[in-house]
């Protein structure tokens, strides 16, 4: 399928829909009326829908006319608790909810590749699986999603997501680091309150917490090489509530970023290592607690280069893009299966997760067609036993 071979009928239908979803954002595993929109429109195109034990999102296949593989293509659902400002005509109708990240956009061009792929369904050498992810911004989706055995016998799975820095329409592709680990850390000191006046009558929690911040930020640059990129940010302090009283204690929120497994356990090591010894000295105790997010993801690089040469057999313009801090629960289903991720350009202004941000629908001219030439390059490079586009 070439770019040109998209008919007009697939936009408008993908135009409707994306607007529709856009105007009726859910967040994390309450995305109810998605989950039925969704399933209405596979139904109406009589594509497979497979049982889902959660209790939102939607699994459906296409293909198995013929032998071949099975791999996945993936999109998430949920919307983030944003109130709107982007001032388009279809913005969303729920107050403080809003589509801010893209997630409308992935699952719009999921289901028009969809709808594609059904019209050439006795001609795939191989099955597709269709995965509308749940809760990727919150609750670890793409971990239920793993834990129900869907992607037991998948040997290749592709996802994307709308960047608003890239012009539209361009593909962004990374092999190896592409988003990093995202893990969240609490730390509580634990003193004795007094008159600000009288410190020594107490211990000071607020010059401990003081400490631990200037000294979490020594981790990356003394004890992580600089060859390994990471990142320690201290983003939310609660202590005290008035001006002359020393609080009894004092509560520190952050979030680590990596991409290597022994950076991570090594900052993790190292933040526990701080609260304690700082408690320690200041005659004071602590509580440290470490959440584990999303791993990093690593992108395939057979994977990544099948989706460099699709795009630019298809006439697109490809680049390569820079690793990002930012963190994707796609990485969960690379811990099981190759896979690769990468970014279509959405030509904005405004970043994601931004009340402003926006989606040029256009974009959508690049990102089916290429959705459904993968899948078919896939198969057929799998049918000539990896000599064609996945030598």
């Amino acid at each position: 399928m070439t770019q040109l071979e998209l008919g007009t009928e697939t936009i408008q239908t993908a135009l409707s829909l994306f607007k529709w979803f856009h105007r009726h954002p859910e967040l994390a595993l309450n995305e109810f009326e998605t989950t039925k929109k969704i399933r209405e429109v596979l139904e109406s195109h009589r594509i497979d829908l497979l049982p889902n034990p959660l209790n939102t999102g939607v699994f459906a296949k296409i293909g198995g006319k013929k032998p071949g593989p099975l791999i996945a293509l993936r999109a998430d659902i949920d919307a983030l608790p944003i109130g709107e400002e982007s001032g388009l005509s279809y913005a969303s109708e729920t107050p403080n909810r809003m589509h801010a990240c893209g997630h409308d956009f992935h699952l719009t061009n999921l289901l028009a590749a969809a709808i594609e792929l059904k019209k050439i369904e006795h001609q795939l050498d191989g099955t597709v699986l269709l995965i509308f992810q749940p809760a990727e911004e919150a609750e670890h989706g793409a971990e239920k999603v793993v834990n129900t055995g869907l992607l037991t016998d998948v040997e290749a799975i592709f996802g994307l997501h709308v960047n608003p820095e890239l012009p539209t329409g361009v593909i962004g592709v990374k092999v190896g680091n592409f988003n990093a680990a995202v893990d969240r850390i609490f730390v509580t000191f634990h003193g004795k309150g007094t008159h600000a006046a009288h410190p020594e009558s107490g211990n000071d929690v607020i010059v401990a917490t003081g400490e631990f911040i200037v000294s979490a930020q020594s981790i990356v640059s003394r004890n992580i090489s600089p060859f390994e990129p990471s990142v320690v940010s201290i983003t939310h302090i609660e202590s005290g509530n008035t001006w002359n009283v020393l609080p009894n204690s004092s509560l520190l929120e952050g979030t680590v970023r990596s991409f290597d497994s022994q950076v991570r356990a090594k900052i993790k090591e190292r933040l526990q290592e701080l609260a304690d010894g700082i408690a320690a000295a200041n005659g004071i105790t602590n509580e440290f607690r470490w959440v584990d997010g999303a791993p990093a993801v690593v992108n395939d690089h057979r994977l990544t280069k099948i989706v460099e040469r699709v795009a630019k057999k298809q006439g697109f313009e490809v680049t390569e893009l820079d690793p990002s801090m930012g963190g994707e629960d796609f990485s969960c289903y690379q811990q099981i299966i190759p896979g690769t991720f990468f970014n279509v350009g959405v030509g904005c202004a405004h970043p994601v997760h931004n009340s402003k941000f926006k989606v040029d629908p256009e974009a959508f001219k690049t990102s089916i067609p290429l959705f459904v030439a993968l899948v078919k390059a896939y198969f057929e490079g799998s049918a000539s036993d990896g000599q064609t586009i996945l030598s």
